[in-house]
C-alpha cells in the first residue's frame, strides 16, 4: 500500500512539473521528435560525404522556409475573414432567425426569446462595450503569445540543429551509460527502431495528410466554398491530431458553409463531404499504409491525446501518438514494460535476453554506416560473437 502511495504521488509531482514546464518542455520534445525523424537523412547524406552540420542546416532551413511559406499562404484568407467578422456573425444570425422561424412549434418561445431580450435593450451599450472589451483582451493576447510562440519555433529549430550536426553523439552518451555490451546494443538497437519507427509513422501520415488536403480543398472548391486553398492546408494541419482536427475541421467548414451557401441543404453537404473524406481516410487509407505495429489501440490514442492537449494544448495534441510510438518501441525493449505494451497495442511485446560486457563507442561506430535497424543489427551483431543477419533476430 505504501508503495502504491508513493507511484501516486510521484505521478501528480510528474504531471504538475510537466504543465508547469511546458514551455521549455514542448519546445525540447518536439526537437527530439524532429531529431529522430531526420537522422536517417543525416546518415545518408553522411554516406555520400556531406557533412553532419550540412545536412542540420539544410533540414532546419527547409523547415523554416516551410512554415514561412504555409504562414504567407494562410495569412490572407486569414486576415480577410476577420475584417469579415461582423458580417459573418449577422449572416449567421440571420439565418438561425430564418431557421427558428420556421420551426412552428418553437415560434412561441422564440417570442417570448425576442421579449425578453427587447426588454433587456437598454442594457445594449454596456454589452456593446463588453464586446469591444472581450476583442481587445483577445488581440492583446494573441499580440502577447506571438513572440513567445515564435521564440519556441526558433529554440526548437536551434536545439535540432545542434542534435542533428553533432552527428552519433547522443546516441553514444546514451548506450555509454549500460553496464554490459549486450545492454549496450540493445538499447542502440532501440533507438535504431524508434528512428525508423516513427521515420515510418512521419512519413506515411504526412503523404496521407498531404493527399487529405489536396481531396478537401477540390471538394470545397467544387461546393463554391471561398478559400478553398486555407481549407486544404487546415485539413492537412489539423489531420495530424487524431480524432479532434477532423471534428474541428467540420465544424469550421460547417459554420463557413452556413454563412455563403444558401440554405442548410447545401451547408449539410459540405459538412458530410468532409466527415465523409476524413473518415475514410481514418478508417481505411491510414490503416492500411500504417505497419500495423505503429497502430495503437483507439481509446489509448484518444486519451493521450486529451491528456496531452490539457498539458501542453495544441502541441500537445500533435505529439500525443509520436510519443505513444517512442513508449510502444521501448515497451519491446525495457523488461517489465511487456504488459503496458500490450495494453499500448493489443499485442504481446516479444522479451529481451540477458546480454555481456563491452565497450559503447564500438556499437555506434558499427551500426552508423548501416541505412536501417535491420542493417544495424547486422552490423553489430559480430561485436557478441554471432551474427544472425537481421536485428530482429536477435529477440525471441
Amino acid at each position: 500500500m505504501t508503495d502504491w502511495a508513493i507511484i501516486g504521488i510521484f505521478v501528480i509531482l510528474a504531471f504538475s512539473a510537466i504543465a508547469a514546464g511546458r514551455d521549455f518542455l514542448m519546445p525540447v520534445t518536439m526537437a527530439l521528435l524532429l531529431f529522430f525523424v531526420f537522422t536517417p537523412l543525416r546518415r545518408f547524406a553522411r554516406r555520400r560525404g556531406i557533412a553532419d552540420v550540412v545536412t542540420a542546416a539544410f533540414v532546419t532551413s527547409g523547415i523554416l522556409i516551410l512554415v514561412a511559406v504555409v504562414a504567407y499562404t494562410a495569412s490572407g484568407p486569414i486576415n480577410r475573414a476577420a475584417e469579415n467578422i461582423p458580417t459573418i456573425t449577422t449572416q449567421l444570425e440571420q439565418k438561425f432567425q430564418r431557421v427558428q422561424a420556421s420551426l412552428r412549434d418553437f415560434q412561441q418561445a422564440a417570442q417570448k426569446i425576442d421579449a425578453a431580450q427587447e426588454v433587456e435593450g437598454d442594457e445594449a451599450g454596456s454589452t456593446t462595450i463588453k464586446v469591444e472589451q472581450d476583442e481587445q483582451s483577445t488581440f492583446e493576447a494573441v499580440v502577447k503569445l506571438t513572440p513567445q510562440l515564435m521564440g519556441q519555433v526558433l529554440f526548437t529549430m536551434v536545439l535540432m540543429f545542434f542534435m542533428i550536426s553533432s552527428g552519433d553523439l547522443l546516441y553514444l552518451k546514451i548506450v555509454q551509460s549500460f553496464d554490459t555490451m549486450r545492454d549496450k546494443r540493445a538499447a542502440y538497437l532501440a533507438l535504431r527502431e524508434i528512428e525508423d519507427s516513427l521515420g515510418s509513422y512521419f512519413g506515411a501520415i504526412t503523404v496521407i495528410n498531404a493527399c487529405l488536403g489536396m481531396a478537401i480543398g477540390l471538394s470545397m472548391w467544387a461546393w463554391g466554398m471561398p478559400g478553398a486553398l486555407l481549407f486544404g492546408l487546415g485539413a492537412f494541419l489539423l489531420n495530424f491530431i487524431p480524432y479532434l482536427g477532423a471534428i474541428a475541421g467540420v465544424a469550421i467548414s460547417s459554420v463557413v458553409a452556413l454563412v455563403v451557401l444558401p440554405g442548410l441543404f447545401w451547408p449539410a453537404m459540405v459538412a458530410l463531404t468532409y466527415l465523409g473524406l476524413t473518415s475514410l481516410e481514418g478508417q481505411l487509407i491510414t490503416p492500411y499504409f500504417v505497419s500495423r505495429r505503429l497502430q495503437m489501440n483507439a481509446v489509448v490514442v484518444f486519451l493521450a491525446v486529451a491528456l496531452w492537449a490539457w498539458l501542453w494544448s495544441v502541441i500537445g495534441m500533435v505529439i500525443a501518438v509520436p510519443v505513444l510510438v517512442v513508449l510502444s518501441v521501448l515497451t519491446e525493449h525495457v523488461p517489465g514494460w511487456e504488459k503496458f505494451g500490450n495494453f499500448l497495442a493489443g499485442e504481446d511485446p516479444p522479451r529481451l535476453e540477458d546480454q555481456d560486457e563491452e565497450e559503447a563507442r564500438d556499437i555506434v561506430q558499427a551500426g552508423a554506416p548501416a541505412e536501417d535497424r535491420g542493417a544495424a543489427g547486422a552490423a553489430t551483431a559480430q561485436l557478441i560473437g554471432h551474427d544472425k543477419g537481421n536485428g530482429d533476430d536477435d529477440r525471441p
